[in-house]
């Protein structure tokens, strides 16, 4: 590792809010780990960063599972060594009516959400206190709002917002940071495949779309980047909203 270079694991960074937080972090000039379950998107990414200078190591992984996260993080500290930041940045989100949502898909939601964050927090702060390093969750303006017909992704979000909370108390004595930060309506490929259930009413929807356009996810990633970065150094324990306004009121 050259002097002074960082490295980033960062999950779900085959495309959308994960590729752009790649970038950004990149642009810091840290190295990148990235994760993500498409194997295809992920190759992308990293011939995208490459190309323009950048250190990358890839690892494909469905991280629905405990056992898989921590081989994510042990072959990171292979690749480099070291790690400094952990972005969560993966996330998945169905709609349904709340009276037909499958319990194997509430199970899903919530282990890609929620657990995997943990899992990955889990195994990195032993690595993360070695260096005094920091985390950054990616949670949701859906952690605040209510919002019809997403209840399982905005469970698992809320989740995550008040893990992220818990996580920062505990070390706070401690040379590490954790933090979040909750975008609201961005253009990415999170919704992919995703089928629209029918009697859906928009009007619904309405009340957590906001009022300004959706935000490209390299404002947000931009954000990401600063929270992860030593700029940043008085932050801890904090819920950063890039949502154009829609929690304000």
């Amino acid at each position: 590792m050259p002097d002074g270079e960082k490295v980033a694991l960062i999950t779900g960074a085959g495309r959308g809010l994960g590729r752009a937080t790649a970038e950004a972090l990149a642009a810091d000039g840290m190295a990148l780990f990235l994760v993500d379950v498409r194997a295809d998107l992920l190759a992308e990414t990293a011939a995208v960063l490459t190309a323009k200078g950048a250190r990358v190591e890839t690892h494909v992984a469905d991280i629905a599972e405990r056992s898989r996260c921590f081989a994510a993080v042990d072959a990171a500290i292979g690749a480099y060594g070291r790690l400094d930041v952990l972005c969560n940045v993966a996330g998945i989100v169905r709609f349904n009516h709340a009276t037909e949502v499958p319990e194997a898909e509430w199970n899903l939601i919530f282990a890609i959400n929620a657990s995997a964050p943990f899992w990955f927090c889990q195994a990195a702060i032993p690595h993360l206190l070695k260096t005094g390093g920091n985390i950054v969750n990616v949670a949701s303006q859906a952690a605040k709002l209510g919002t019809a017909y997403i209840v399982p992704y905005s469970a698992s979000k809320g989740a995550l917002m008040q893990m992220t909370k818990s996580l920062a108390m505990e070390y706070v004595d401690s040379p590490i940071r954790i933090n979040a930060v909750a975008p609201g309506t961005m253009v990415t490929g999170i919704g992919e495949g995703v089928v629209r259930p029918e009697g859906i009413d928009d009007t619904l929807m309405a009340r957590y779309s906001g009022r300004r356009p959706p935000n490209d996810p390299a404002e947000v990633a931009a954000l990401i980047a600063f929270v992860a970065s030593d700029r940043a150094s008085a932050i801890h324990g904090a819920v950063l909203h890039a949502d154009g306004g829609a929690t304000t009121g």
